[in-house]
């Protein structure tokens, strides 16, 4: 499909609104922006942003600034696995229940995370000695944690745009760190619309923190002059404008961000999200989000996400591949987003545009279909995309 460089001249009747208020006007063969080019010229916007320093308890689904190194050795010296007798396991020499072998003295007892006492290396279990009798042998090491089994000096415990995990808070806990550097986007979520637009803030301010991100919520009349006004009233790293996407009357976002700064592609060859848009304004990138539940989640999943790691400096996920378990129909010319359920190596699709929330409810994935394919025929292997 065809499609008009955001370098050219766009006529007035295309893309623009006149300041008194008049009905925001497309032409008909107006040509959308494919999504391989909207998704660059937005990501081209974006560059990590600054990094700081927050407690470990609020790591999870933040992405790391800078490599962290672990300050030690852990453990720092020979340390009990399990609860027992920290014996030399040399002094047991085959000891069984029917050939006991008198220790010299009654060994320590030790408490799993407990330092071995010098001349000891293994842990006998409690069941393994009678009196001073060992009625069971050990390995050298059995029952112990030697001196940085776990980590060692130096060893990158997180590296720099990982997402970080539970586990990752973990082994920094274990490294005695009590916090960590992080790239924590601020996104302005400006809500025009109703009703549908206002419902949908949770979802979009949900799927911004899961990314590692934080949202501030600014609902606005539905007025060119009130949506322009709150976008650069702000002093977040992104914004996204949530609802009047369209080209109907009440329709004014584009309008704002018009006024506020500069639209880039308003119409997107996506399905669901024909209707929305990109743009800057002070410097800031700016998504208008459409204000139906399926064109909201295809647009977050195809641009907001994206954005979202470009400006946490993340590692883009690894996707993940499976099998059709029926096969999917699509247009040529537009990215179609087909929401699915995923499971056991297939993912079901569930549908695209006008998807009842009973099955938005069940996707938890999503199939990308570019816009020169018809679609796949069922079993094919495909890309998946989590929800």
């Amino acid at each position: 499909m065809a499609h008009r460089s955001v370098h050219e001249t766009i006529p007035p009747s295309i893309h623009s609104v006149a300041r008194s208020g008049a009905t925001m006007m497309r032409a008909a063969s107006a040509a959308l922006m494919p999504l391989v080019e909207a998704r660059a010229l937005l990501l081209a916007l974006a560059g990590p942003v600054p990094s700081e320093a927050i407690p470990l308890s609020d790591a999870p689904g933040h992405v790391c600034a800078e490599p962290v190194l672990a300050p030690r050795d852990v453990p720092e010296r020979r340390r009990a696995s399990r609860d027992g007798y920290a014996v030399a396991a040399t002094e047991l020499g085959g000891a069984s229940p029917y050939a006991p072998v008198r220790l010299l003295a009654t060994p320590f007892w030790v408490e799993a995370g407990d330092d071995l006492p010098d001349g000891t290396d293994a842990v006998l279990p409690p069941e393994g000695l009678e009196g001073r009798d060992a009625v069971s042998d050990v390995f050298v090491h059995e029952g112990v944690r030697e001196r940085a089994d776990d980590v060692s000096s130096g060893d990158v415990v997180v590296a720099s745009g990982e997402r970080i995990a539970s586990r990752h808070v973990l082994a920094l806990a274990l490294c005695a760190l009590s916090e960590i550097r992080v790239r924590r986007p601020r996104v302005t979520l400006i809500v025009t619309g109703a009703p549908g637009p206002e419902a949908l803030s949770a979802f979009l301010t949900a799927a911004i923190a899961r990314e590692g991100g934080t949202a501030r919520t600014v609902a606005v009349a539905d007025s060119e002059d009130a949506i322009a006004a709150a976008i650069l009233d702000t002093d977040a790293h992104a914004i996204l404008v949530l609802g009047g996407t369209g080209f109907g009357r009440t329709d004014r976002s584009a309008a704002g961000l018009s006024r506020a700064g500069r639209i880039l592609a308003h119409g997107i060859a996506l399905r669901p999200g024909e209707t929305s848009g990109i743009g800057v304004a002070g410097g800031r990138p700016v998504i208008l989000v459409p204000g139906s539940p399926e064109a909201a989640m295809a647009v977050f999943l195809t641009l907001g996400r994206p954005l979202m790691t470009a400006l946490s400096g993340g590692v883009p996920p690894i996707s993940r591949r499976a099998r059709l378990r029926r096969k999917i129909a699509s247009g040529i010319g537009l990215s179609e987003v087909v929401f699915g359920r995923h499971g056991a190596g297939e993912v079901e699709p569930l549908g695209s545009a006008d998807l009842p929330l009973r099955g938005l409810i069940r996707a938890d994935a999503a199939v990308l279909v570019p816009p020169e394919r018809e679609g796949y025929p069922e079993g094919t292997e495909v890309e998946v995309l989590d929800l």
